[in-house]
């Protein structure tokens, strides 16, 4: 299993009430990963935090952590 997916789904696993509706799909698209979220409506505020600083420090995570690699990875929150 990727790292980086692990990663995410931790991350919004911790913070959700719902634990067992989260999930992450990965999309390789070339040059770049895109990790899609998934969780319960109820926990989508959650996820994306006051102003979008959960979501985007959830972001800057996996940027962090695809450096190490050659893809860009891009992290997006469904509904």
């Amino acid at each position: 299993m990727d790292d980086r997916k692990r990663l995410i789904e931790y991350i919004a696993r911790s913070l959700v009430d719902d634990p067992d509706a989260v999930g992450v799909e990965v999309i390789d698209e070339g040059r770049s990963v895109v990790y899609e979220l998934s969780v319960a409506p109820d926990d989508l505020g959650k996820v994306i935090g006051r102003d979008g600083r959960t979501a985007r420090a959830m972001r800057a995570l996996l940027a962090a952590a695809a450096r190490r690699g050659d893809k860009r990875g891009v992290l997006e929150i469904l509904e």
